[in-house]
This record gives structure tokens, C-alpha cells and sequence, in this order.
């Protein structure tokens, strides 16, 4: 019998526990609102204002490059016009300028590669991750083609004939040009990986500081201290014979201001994707910092359509090409067949006269 009595609660009791779990609750509640208020607030670390006006810096250098971009388009597309025209009437073509028109064509192709940007800035295109490291991966290698095509002028330059009999041929050249960025792009697809993100990069800050720096010693440094090795040589050798080194040909002055502008460019972006990738990795990159990399961006490919321009304006054929071509438009323009408003007509007046004698006859 008495195992079968219960014993009830007593209220007291149990309203202590309905008390006990409301204030648990309530506590609990008032941590998740704290968490979120400070979920909140870094989130919006960066203001509206700071996105806005990081928008604004891009935008700016995106319609300042449009400007050069184009101008530095129609600059090379005259180039190849000027170059085919060359060979057609020569039906030969010199190593020197070969390689020129070898350097301008990749050029061509990086303004072409640069509407990724121009498009879509200040925003990112969308694409997958493996369509962005394939736009990243040409991106590299073409710029590194080009810098080893300087690298071979200073090198015809220094060594004229080039003392080496395998780079005195075309295949061996185009080989050499074409695998080595090749591979060195290769590398640094590896180092940049696959990006989850839906905005395209070319060179994404996340992709970590070896990535960065891997850059700029093999896409950067090392092409220019051989470029500078070379031409140190070059000038320690016709210092000693006492001739002339780079203004000696049509296709020195060329190669240093080519040269020179691409230095800077590179120079400029590099240091601003090794820094942004220290930012990004310390979790510092805020919006104007992004800005300052589509800044760079903007620089880097600044350098082609400049290197084009200067091409068309210093290169002697090119810019004789150039005069000629204005010339023939000003004779098409100043032809006897079209229309001039000015023009004086001089109606014919005939007057007759009787002398004397035939008025007496």
C-alpha cells in the first residue's frame, strides 16, 4: 500500500523552477542579442560612405584608362597595319623589328584582355572560379612573352650578331618566348589556386603573400636585372671599341623608353598586390584599399597602351607611315572634285571695238 502513494510537487517548488528556467532564458536570450549587436558591428566596420567613395576612385581610373586604352588600341592596330605593309613591300624584315612587332602584338592582346575590367568597374565580372584563373593565367603569360621579347632586344642590342647559333633561329625563339612564361604561369596558377568567390581577380589579395611575392621576383624582377645585365654589358663593350650602344639603331631609343615605361608600370603593381596581400591576410583590406588595387590594375595595363603609343611616335618607319598616311587624307580631303564655297568664278567678258580705219572703210 504504500507503494503505491505518490508524492505531488509542491507549488512552491515548482515555482521556483518555472522562475529559475525563465531567468535562464531570459540570460541566454541577452547573450544572443550581445552577439549579434557585435556581429553587427563588424559587419559594418566599413560604412556607406567608405564603399561609395571607394567606388568612386575606381570609377575614375577606369574612364581615365578607357581613354588611354583606346587611344593605345588604335595606336597598335596602326602598328600591325604599318608592319604588314612593311613586309609586304620588302618581303624580308629585320630581327630587331621583328621582334618589335612580336612585343606590339602582345601588347594588342593585353588591352584586348583588359575589357574584363573596363566593363564591369567599379564591380567584379562574375565568373566561375576555373573561367577566372584561365583569364588570369592568359593575362600573365602574355605579359610575360612581351618582357621576354624586350629581353631578346636587349640581348640582339648587346650581342649583334647573337653569338649563340640557336637563337639566331625564329622556331628556337618562339619557342623560348612562349614556354618559359609559359610554365612560370603555371607555377603561379598553382600558388593562386581556385578562388570560391564569384568576383573574377586577376591576381586575387586572398590568394596569400607567396603568391604576391612568387610575382613579383619571377614576372618582375628577375626579367629586368637580366634586361639591366644585358645592357650594362652592352654599354661596357662599345665604351671599350668607342662606338655608339643604343642610339646607334632606329630600335634602341624604342627599346628604352618601351623599357622604362613598363618598369614603372610593374613596379607600381607589384608593390600594390604585395601589399594588399599583407592586408588581407592581417584581415585589414578595406574598401579604398581594394580601390587602390583597381588603381594598379589601371597602371599595369596603362603601360601597354603607352608602350604603343611610343612605339607609333618613335619608330622611324612606323611614324613615316603615320605622315604619309595624314598626307594622302589632307590631298583627298583639298582635291579638285570636292566642294569649295570659296571658290571664284570669272565669267568671260568680250567686248568689240571699231578703230577708226573701219569706221572711214
Amino acid at each position: 500500500m504504500s507503494s503505491l502513494v505518490t508524492t505531488n510537487p509542491s507549488p512552491v517548488s515548482s515555482l521556483y523552477n518555472i522562475t529559475s528556467n525563465t531567468v535562464s532564458t531570459s540570460s541566454s536570450s541577452v547573450s544572443i542579442a550581445a552577439s549579434d549587436i557585435t556581429t553587427s558591428n563588424e559587419t559594418s566596420a566599413f560604412s556607406a560612405e567608405d564603399i561609395i567613395a571607394a567606388n568612386d576612385i575606381a570609377s575614375r581610373a577606369n574612364y581615365i584608362y578607357s581613354f588611354f586604352g583606346a587611344l593605345g588600341f588604335l595606336a597598335g592596330c596602326f602598328l600591325l597595319y604599318s608592319f604588314i605593309q612593311t613586309y609586304r613591300a620588302h618581303r624580308r624584315v629585320a630581327w630587331l623589328d621583328s621582334l618589335l612587332w612580336v612585343f606590339c602584338g602582345f601588347q594588342e592582346l593585353l588591352l584586348l584582355l583588359s575589357l574584363h575590367m573596363v566593363v564591369h568597374r567599379p564591380k567584379y565580372m562574375q565568373s566561375t572560379a576555373l573561367g577566372c584563373a584561365a583569364l588570369s593565367f592568359t593575362i600573365n603569360t602574355a605579359s610575360l612573352c612581351s618582357l621576354l621579347v624586350l629581353l631578346l632586344m636587349a640581348y640582339v642590342l648587346t650581342f649583334d650578331p647573337p653569338p649563340n647559333a640557336l637563337l639566331r633561329k625564329p622556331k628556337n625563339c618562339a619557342t623560348l618566348v612562349i614556354l618559359t612564361p609559359a610554365l612560370i604561369c603555371l607555377l603561379l596558377a598553382g600558388l593562386r589556386g581556385l578562388q570560391e568567390n564569384a568576383d573574377c581577380i586577376m591576381d586575387p589579395p586572398g590568394a596569400g603573400v607567396s603568391y604576391a611575392a612568387t610575382k613579383l621576383c619571377l614576372a618582375f624582377l628577375i626579367p629586368f636585372i637580366l634586361q639591366l645585365g644585358l645592357l650594362i654589358s652592352g654599354c661596357v663593350q662599345q665604351w671599350k671599341s668607342r662606338g655608339r650602344f643604343l642610339s646607334g639603331s632606329e630600335e634602341g631609343p624604342v627599346f628604352l623608353a618601351v623599357s622604362v615605361v613598363l618598369f614603372v608600370c610593374l613596379l607600381f603593381y607589384t608593390v600594390a598586390l604585395v601589399r594588399g596581400a599583407r592586408l588581407a591576410l592581417d584581415g585589414d583590406l578595406s574598401p579604398r584599399e581594394r580601390a587602390f588595387l583597381s588603381v594598379a590594375e589601371c597602371v599595369l595595363f596603362s603601360g601597354s597602351s603607352v608602350s604603343l603609343v611610343l612605339v607609333l611616335l618613335m619608330h622611324r618607319p612606323c611614324r613615316e607611315s603615320l605622315y604619309g598616311m595624314m598626307r594622302q587624307t589632307r590631298e583627298w580631303c583639298q582635291r579638285p572634285g570636292s566642294a569649295q564655297p570659296n571658290r571664284n568664278i570669272i565669267a568671260p567678258h568680250i567686248e568689240i571695238t571699231d578703230t577708226l580705219q573701219d569706221i572711214e572703210s
